[in-house]
């Protein structure tokens, strides 16, 4: 279904569409081309997949490799102070999500029964009492507040450090090396400074785990002496990454959705029987893990395309998730959408682990602040959030927002 258009060179970033909206290159790319030809900033000649359906069949199809190993992962935007990559990178032990099977099997298998919906169900009413805390803690700011430090970044934090065993004291240190590791542009020394911080106080934690076990996670994965520290290293760091950043960005950005479509926010609030649903619609609206990377270990027909063995593939998931092909008036938060299907969690072997985790916290943070603050306004003018356009996972660096009075 392709017709002539301009091949990208670089992976079109500019949010030229408004904050929730994927930019209007890569719509344009998507109508016509979805799955298009785009030449990296290194000179590269790769692809960029932006179609509902041909993102589902490329994340199900093992013959695009999540290794990094197996040969250079071209960068698709300019990284200032990095230079690019010419040999393949090392693959780091634990890291699973960049890992094929059986290496990722054998890793995610360790994982699955911590992270059943059985499992995460027991844990909903402990998740709700953080909640609430947090919303105490929050009433009692004389606003206006950044309900991201507030709000949004302590409840995942807090739940996924008791849920691993990590001290949430020492927040201060995963949380800033994790935003350094995460940034687009920062310099290699850098962000590998921030990851060299991270794994050292992530080897300490998970040595001391093996020691003297506990009753959490990491403990559990300590007792299984089949993984090395440095496995254990690498899945912790996976998973303390994953677990509070995507979330947290979650309920920040879809707090400033709600706030920017009063009209939804307020038949959420009228009908909370709505918050499931609106939780996917979100998710799918916002996509804030938008952009994942595919080697092609060998020719593979994708949407009237041949992707050459080779080639590194670009998938946006953002643009996916707003395919009209898919999705009825894409552009449009609704929360009374059937929104099940989105790939805002991925498709194939490497659908997030924790997606139900993800479910539970977002359910009960956008309903207690909605319950909590029914006031609850953006305290400066919507096109001054500082939007993270320069980091890897999408949100807001800051939301400033304002209330009267508030309620329990």
């Amino acid at each position: 279904m392709s017709r002539e258009v301009p091949v990208p060179h670089g992976l079109p970033m500019e949010r030229d569409a408004g904050p929730f909206d994927p930019p209007r290159r890569i719509t344009a790319l998507r109508e016509a081309r979805p799955v298009s030809p785009m030449v990296f900033p290194d000179g590269h000649e790769g692809w960029l997949v932006t179609g509902y359906d041909e993102v589902r069949r490329l994340m199900a199809d093992t013959r695009f490799s999540s290794r990094q190993d197996l040969g250079v992962m071209h960068v698709p935007y300019e990284t200032p102070g990095i230079p690019a990559a010419t040999e393949p990178s090392p693959q780091l032990p634990g890291l699973f999500i960049s890992m094929d099977p059986p290496d990722h099997t054998r890793l995610r298998r360790m994982l699955t029964g911590a992270f059943t919906v059985k499992r995460m169900k027991q844990l909903e009413e402990h998740i709700a009492d953080i909640v609430e805390r947090q919303l105490d803690e929050l009433a009692s700011l004389a606003p206006p507040v950044d309900l991201v430090t507030a709000f949004a970044l302590p409840v995942p934090s807090l739940v996924i450090c008791e849920l691993l065993g990590v001290p949430y004291e020492d927040r201060d240190t995963f949380q800033v090396n994790s935003a350094k590791f995460l940034e687009k542009d920062v310099v290699l020394e850098e962000k590998m400074a921030a990851f060299g911080a991270m794994n050292a106080f992530l080897a300490e934690l998970v040595t001391r785990k093996r020691a003297e076990p506990d009753e959490d996670l990491l403990s559990d994965l300590a007792r299984n002496d089949d993984l090395a520290i440095e496995e254990l290293t690498g899945i912790a760091f996976l998973l303390l990454l994953a677990g509070h950043e995507t979330t947290a960005n979650m309920l920040s950005l879809g707090t400033f959705a709600l706030l920017e479509n009063p009209g939804q926010l307020a038949a959420l609030r009228d009908d909370p029987e709505l918050l499931p649903g609106a939780v996917e619609e979100l998710m799918r609206y916002l996509s804030v893990a938008d952009i994942f990377y595919r080697y092609a270990t060998e020719d593979v027909e994708l949407g009237g395309e041949t992707i050459t063995k080779g080639s590194t593939v670009v998938v946006s998931l953002l643009a996916a998730n707003h395919d009209p092909r898919r999705f009825d008036d894409p552009g449009t938060l609704d929360v009374r959408r059937q929104a099940r299907g989105h790939l805002s969690f991925g498709h194939g072997i490497h659908q997030c682990l924790g997606q139900q985790l993800a479910r539970i916290e977002l359910r009960a943070g956008f309903g207690g602040l909605l319950r909590r603050f029914p006031t609850l306004a953006l305290a400066i003018p919507a096109d001054e959030v500082k939007l993270k356009t320069d980091m890897n996972i999408y949100g807001v660096h800051e939301l400033p927002v304002t209330w009267t009075g508030t309620t329990r």
